[in-house]
């Protein structure tokens, strides 16, 4: 029992000690929570997408950051909170702190792409260049069309210096959005990089 209440007290401290894991507790707390249907979300994303494809400057951009509003939300709360603090931390240049926070969200919900999309930016950031890559391939498997995930790996593949698969991924975000980010400025530069290589 005495073993028992020492694991216990040892506990909380590391509980008070590291905010990563002090959130992650709030976080198992919020999972009791019962989760909502993810159904309406694919055809809400769907519905969007379709009305993207045809959509002038000014509204594809609008409807563009609905897509990622969309993609941002999970069926749980809890993950919802975990995307948020992992991008907080990134935004607050802690990069460590943004990592174990999205591998938890990685870990608690491997369906969600954003979350490995999300981590695999923070792996970028700390030039861990490999795991950046899988996490890419994991959210692009979940969802093939997220043109910011495809974005990330134009970057990605830039920074690794692969400017003609850069370009070809640069190239699948017009496809989808095309007024997304600085994507077309992005491929008249490579384009005159890579003129006379085989794209």
């Amino acid at each position: 029992m005495r073993g028992a209440k020492l694991w216990i007290s040892m506990a909380a401290l590391r509980f008070n000690l590291n905010p990563a894991i002090a959130c992650l507790g709030a976080l198992i707390l919020a999972l009791i929570a019962p989760a909502s249907a993810g159904g309406e979300k694919v055809v809400r994303l769907d519905d969007l997408y379709e009305a993207l494809q045809d959509a002038p400057p000014p509204e594809a951009e609008r409807l563009g950051r609905e897509i990622m509003l969309e993609m941002s939300k999970s069926d749980s709360p809890a993950m919802n909170l975990l995307l948020k603090r992992g991008r907080a931390a990134l935004a607050a240049d802690n990069t460590a702190l943004g990592i174990e926070l999205l591998s938890a969200l990685t870990d608690h919900a491997p369906e969600f792409a954003e979350g490995w999309h999300a981590r695999s930016v923070a792996y970028a950031r700390a030039g861990m260049m490999g795991p950046a890559m899988a996490d890419l391939e994991q959210a692009l498997a979940l969802e093939p069309r997220n043109f910011a995930a495809i974005y990330s790996l134009g970057a990605l593949l830039e920074e690794i210096g692969q400017p003609s698969l850069a370009y070809e991924a640069y190239s699948r975000v017009t496809a989808i959005h095309p007024y997304f980010d600085d994507v077309a400025a992005l491929l008249a530069r490579l384009e005159g990089e890579t003129q006379g290589s085989e794209l």
